[in-house]
């Protein structure tokens, strides 16, 4: 072993002694000959403790770079080395003397922005690893480790082909990257199957040659995963594309806010379009809130009276006191203040439509003067004697079963024939809850613009208001959304955003797994077993700790952490590679 002293005669005492930074110098063997400049105060040892020391029993870090120097057989090796409180960058140099290898110098220099690139490295979705401009490993990080199941230091130094060759993964990209120059993507398979996709971007040199290959690694199915969604949401847009020009043929208005996605819907508005050019009656039948309205609206602004009057009327709305004269209008003198004349709906709607919402609710009285209008158009108004005459057709609609009322005697059968000409027959929500993520976000849309509060739907709580059956249909979901909207806190609506009623659904419970603590057990440990369920039931949804992570709203290396704790598992240390 040579001697400091014996070192000092080769001239290179003033060479190390005037570098600017920390400065570690071995011999062959690898025992520390020289030490100097910030050494001591950044490893917290003494000259005197070091000198003819082995590297590997005072400098675990840099006895790792050093290993990797000198398997590679090359006189020059950039290395970093992290330590608690700060990082540093170094650069290994062989000194070779009359063909001789007589020492090794480390010169190491304080990098705090490489500590803030340390921090983004390792916290990345995706795995990154670093290669030189001959595909030799010079960065891996935690995941890398994670995925080879082996320290950083027994990667630092191979080229990636090695470690496909070693059965890491295959196939390696470098080839490719290096005969093209180019960024390269593709799919690679790891030693337990995981497939991934991959990305070699080079980085190149002022003179064209590649300086550095920086690989991206995502989990193949989560890539997938976004495909999917992606081609989802485009098939939406097509969809929205579609409706928005047929809607824009029609005239545009209030049929603006439908959403016809199912076959059911289809069907009944391709029904809607085919008969908006005749003037036969129609009665739309369906539940409270499917939006039979928007049929009716659908069918008046496909046909010939789109630019006269469209006139909705409720008749359940209405006293049964007011409902004839409101349908048919009043002369001067009819009731008590009746100061003046007064057109009913038929004669404003004239040339155009009225809808007759709920019209199970008519009283006889009213329904036998509908039934004359129904037969030639001709009524008189309230206190009249004139004979009136107009072109209005009827569209009439009811939540109620009107052959159970005619059973009851309290609806006309010969008025429900002259009604049910053309049956349109509205699906509830529950029928097709296909629809139900579309209208969450058109009415999203919708009461974003109107009250300023830019809010989104996590997905979990859109699978929830889908399992949920919504016996208000469409209504019912619409006012929901602008209850969300006005009241959740922060930007995204979440499931405890929720209100009970919509937990308390079996249907919707069943939909969602419940967390349980069964019995009074220490706070502690209720706590440990919440966490136990929730990342069981995570992992079991989604099958990787990044997804579970991005749920639960915490780090994926506390998943993977609580995971091992809980479960007993090993998951989430296989889901990267290059």
């Amino acid at each position: 072993m040579r001697t400091l002293e014996a070192y000092a005669k080769l001239n290179l005492q003033k060479l190390w002694e005037q570098l600017p930074h920390g400065t570690l110098v071995l011999n062959t063997e690898g025992f520390v000959i020289g030490w100097h400049g910030e050494l001591e105060t950044w490893f917290l040892h003494a000259e005197e403790d070091v000198i003819r020391k082995h590297v590997s029993d005072v400098l675990p870090l840099v006895s790792s770079s050093y290993e990797s120097f000198c398997q590679l057989g090359d006189e020059y090796w950039e290395t970093q080395i992290k330590l608690p409180s700060l990082s540093l960058r170094g650069e290994w140099k062989r000194y070779i003397e009359d063909g001789e290898h007589v020492a090794d110098f480390l010169v190491l220099r304080r990098d705090e922005s490489y500590f803030e690139l340390e921090n983004l490295f390792d916290a990345s979705f995706d795995e990154i690893l670093i290669t030189d401009g001959e595909g030799r490993i010079l960065r891996a990080g935690t995941k890398s480790e994670q995925l080879y199941k082996q320290p950083t230091k027994e990667l630092l130094g191979r080229k990636t082909t090695e470690v496909a060759d070693l059965g890491g993964f295959t196939p390696s990209l470098l080839p490719e990257i290096l005969e093209k120059k180019e960024k390269v993507s593709g799919i690679q398979v790891t030693a337990n199957g995981k497939k991934l996709y991959v990305i070699g971007n080079p980085v190149f040199n002022p003179d064209g040659s590649i300086h550095r290959i920086i690989f991206n690694s995502r989990e193949y199915e989560e890539v997938e995963l976004l495909r999917k969604r992606l081609e989802t949401t485009e098939s939406l847009l097509d969809a929205y594309r579609s409706e928005l020009e047929k809607l824009k043929q029609d005239g545009g208005g209030a049929a603006d806010d439908m959403v016809v996605l199912s076959s059911e819907m289809q069907s009944v508005y391709r029904l809607a379009e085919r008969i908006a050019h005749v003037d036969s009656t129609v009665l739309i039948i369906g539940e409270s809130g499917v939006g039979k309205g928007m049929i009716a609206q659908k069918v008046h602004r496909s046909s010939h009276r789109n630019d006269r009057n469209f006139v909705h009327i409720n008749c359940g709305a209405i006293p049964e006191t007011l409902i004839e004269s409101e349908l048919f209008g009043f002369e001067k003198g009819a009731f008590t203040g009746a100061h003046a004349s007064k057109k009913g709906v038929l004669e404003i709607a004239d040339g155009g439509t009225v809808f007759l919402d709920e019209i199970g609710e008519v009283p006889l009285n009213v329904q036998v003067k509908l039934l004359q209008f129904l037969q030639d158009n001709t009524f008189r108004r309230l206190g009249g004697n004139q004979l009136m005459s107009v072109d209005t057709r009827i569209i009439a609609a009811t939540n109620q079963d009107l052959r159970q009322l005619i059973r009851e005697g309290k609806f006309r059968e010969d008025l429900f024939y002259r009604l049910h000409v053309i049956p349109i027959s509205m699906p509830p929500l529950r029928q097709r809850k296909e629809e139900i993520p579309a209208l969450v976000q058109h009415f999203l849309a919708r009461f974003t613009k109107k009250y300023g509060l830019f809010k989104q739907f996590h997905e979990d709580t859109v699978e929830i208001l889908t399992a949920y059956d919504w016996p208000g249909n469409v209504r019912e979901l619409e006012n929901m959304v602008e209850r969300l909207v006005v009241t959740s806190e922060g930007m995204e609506i979440l499931p405890h955003h929720l209100p009970d009623t919509l937990w308390k659904d079996g249907k919707t419970m069943n939909a969602m797994p419940v967390v349980k603590i069964k019995g009074l057990c220490p706070l502690k440990d209720a706590v440990e077993e919440v966490e136990r369920q929730l990342l069981s039931m995570a992992y079991e949804k989604y099958e990787n700790t990044y997804r579970c992570a991005e749920v639960l709203r915490v780090n994926q290396s506390t998943v993977v952490r609580k995971m091992n704790k809980y479960l007993g598992t090993r998951k989430g240390e296989n889901e990267h590679d290059n």
